[in-house]
């Protein structure tokens, strides 16, 4: 039992991270009913920022300001100029090619995760950079329940993870963007003749998928204690794979694809093969979409006459 509760742990907070880069692909699918799968490389671009601000603070070692306020800083600038980027791609991949063909925006968002994985292997080079982690965050925040350890990285990510999602769900349920989000993955035509103002809000779209990405990103690097060029494609792919599961579009069903995938793959290394966790997860993709075509959260398309 002691080795179930730790995969279960080692679970919750790898699904942690794939629901937050889940939750990029729902956001854009829910507004604009296409595809980011650029969403993996601006989960990378996250990191490296994050990484980067690290470096210029001086390391956790050697750092000009303490810890924890070296830790924010790292989360709060890597998510504030991630979603600037994604804000970017927004407007010169995406935008022109809206009322285009539904094949044109997947082509332009396979040109950008091109394009910022050649960039980033230009920039930073292909080796792994490392975090420190051990110097980030006190070992003395970690306990165990019987024989189940929870160390101080898988607390600090377990918290901000659930802590961001519950913002998010906050944010889309309160704000006036967050509503007029939901009202244009509702009805856009309505939306538009209530007077939102489409562009706005789906800037603020992309704006917090890539900071979620961004912060599921730094998450990862200090989990694994690296970053590097080639970070993006599985983790984008597990997260594009937890968004379908949960239901493309929905929110409660990115956070609980997220989860539940990444307990299935922690429960499947532990219990069959490392080798083959990957096959497991899309097995687990495959039977959720011949039982539930539209995911566990997901709603049948109307389509309009």
């Amino acid at each position: 039992m002691s080795y179930l509760g730790q995969q279960l742990v080692n679970g919750l907070t790898l699904g942690g991270v794939y629901a937050l880069i889940a939750l990029g692909y729902s956001l854009v699918y829910g507004v604009l009913q296409i595809l980011n799968f650029a969403h993996g490389d601006v989960y990378m671009v996250g990191a490296f920022l994050g990484y980067f601000v690290e470096l210029a603070l001086g390391g956790p070692t050697k750092s000009i300001v303490p810890v924890p306020i070296m830790l924010f800083l790292m989360f709060a600038i890597s998510m504030i100029g991630t979603g600037l980027l994604g804000i970017v791609i927004e407007r010169f991949a995406y935008r022109p090619l809206r009322g285009s063909s539904r094949i044109a925006p997947l082509i332009s968002a396979l040109g950008v995760s091109i394009l910022l994985q050649n960039a980033a292997q230009l920039i930073f080079s292909a080796n792994i950079r490392s975090y420190d982690t051990s110097s980030f965050i006190p070992s003395t925040l970690g306990f165990s329940i019987g024989d189940v350890t929870i160390d101080s990285v898988r607390i600090t990510v377990l918290i901000l993870a659930f802590a961001l999602m519950f913002a998010l769900s906050r944010w889309v349920n309160k704000t006036q963007v967050g509503r007029a989000m939901r009202a244009i993955a509702i009805d856009r035509d309505a939306a538009v003749m209530m007077g939102i103002d489409i562009d706005k809000v789906i800037r603020w779209t992309f704006f917090v998928g890539a900071a979620l990405a961004a912060a599921a990103g730094v998450m990862n690097g200090l989990l694994l204690r690296g970053v590097s060029s080639g970070m993006g494609f599985v983790p984008g792919l597990k997260g594009f794979t937890a968004a379908v599961i949960g239901g493309i579009g929905s929110i409660p069903g990115a956070m609980a694809g997220g989860l539940l995938l990444g307990v299935v793959e922690s429960l499947t290394q532990g219990y069959l093969s490392t080798n083959f966790s990957d096959f497991y997860t899309f097995i687990l993709l495959i039977a959720v979409m011949l039982l539930r075509p539209n995911g566990l959260f997901g709603k049948k398309a109307i389509v309009k006459a």
